[in-house]
């Protein structure tokens, strides 16, 4: 069994990494309420041009666009792929970072055209082990996502899309579903399916008359690339929320496994203690018992 000294040298080291695991506790929380805060202020420019779509395809509903889904691209039997992967660039975060790169790898696997988008350090390091190439390292933090980046992200893959090397175009990032549940999802952002766009038309409601200069066709390449855009900055700030959501959580895991074994340590410790106190005492006596029996073998002589 350890001694009294090693077990409260074991847990003034267990306290010091509580005040480690409350401090990223209390880290992540404000950058949750800080990213949270400029998703809400950005989120209706993009949801306006999302209605902005809706509109055009209610008023040409039979509009044909590169940037839409049509039956010869679905028909097409070897697709080209290309997956934006979003991961951390820190671990410490329980599974987060390992339920996108299994995803990824589930998606990869569905076909041998495929190109890889990195954002996150732990994802380039990941691909690398793996000897997965990848197209486009993305050498962006993401600690702080931005629409500047964004921006960055989006033009890349829809110059490859519009230049014909990629089919189709997904997203893979980490959804916050709940203040205890963070999931991985893979999303298509090229081509646009029409029926996400559809609204219904009532018989007796007025439909406002729009008039798109020079085109219809014009108007989309500049609204389809905003919107995707966008898409790409929600899915990077949900990212970013959901690893400071997981982290959160571990780090809580962490200090209240700390606080457990804290507890288990102390009783340990209580014992080694009372044994100690008991055994000088049971010397002591045994001393007084010895120094008795010399006595009175003097006092004899």
């Amino acid at each position: 069994m350890a001694t009294a000294r090693e077990i409260q040298m074991r847990m003034k080291s267990i306290r010091d990494t509580m005040k480690i695991t409350n401090a990223m506790y209390m880290i992540s929380s404000s950058k949750l309420k800080k990213a949270k805060k400029n998703l809400e202020q950005t989120q209706p420019y993009f949801d306006g041009l999302q209605n902005t779509i809706r509109r055009m395809l209610r008023h040409m509903p039979q509009m044909e666009h590169p940037f839409f889904e049509t039956e010869e691209r679905k028909a097409k039997p070897d697709k080209k792929r290309g997956y934006i992967v979003i991961t951390a660039d820190k671990g410490l975060a329980g599974a987060y970072n390992h339920n996108v790169t299994k995803l990824a790898e589930s998606c990869l696997s569905q076909g041998d055209n495929n190109l890889i988008f990195v954002v996150g350090e732990l994802g380039r390091e990941y691909f690398s082990r793996q000897q997965i190439p990848i197209d486009t390292n993305f050498r962006y933090t993401v600690q702080d996502p931005t629409l500047s980046r964004s921006r960055d992200i989006a033009a890349r893959v829809i110059e490859l899309y519009q230049a014909g090397s990629l089919d189709e175009i997904y997203v893979i990032y980490t959804q916050t579903v709940n203040s205890m549940t963070v999931e991985a999802k893979a999303l298509r952002l090229l081509p646009l399916e029409k029926e996400n766009f559809r609204t219904e038309i009532l018989a007796d409601v007025y439909a406002e008359d729009i008039h798109m200069i020079p085109s219809p066709q014009n108007v989309l390449d500049n609204v389809v690339p905003d919107y995707v855009t966008g898409f790409i900055y929600g899915a990077l700030v949900e990212s970013f929320c959901s690893e400071q959501n997981a982290r959160m959580m571990a780090m809580q895991a962490a200090t209240d496994s700390a606080q457990k074994m804290l507890h288990s340590l102390q009783i340990t410790y209580n014992r080694v203690r009372q044994g100690a106190i008991t055994q000088e005492i049971t010397e002591v006596i045994a001393g007084a018992k010895a120094q008795k029996k010399k006595k009175r073998r003097l006092e004899k002589l």
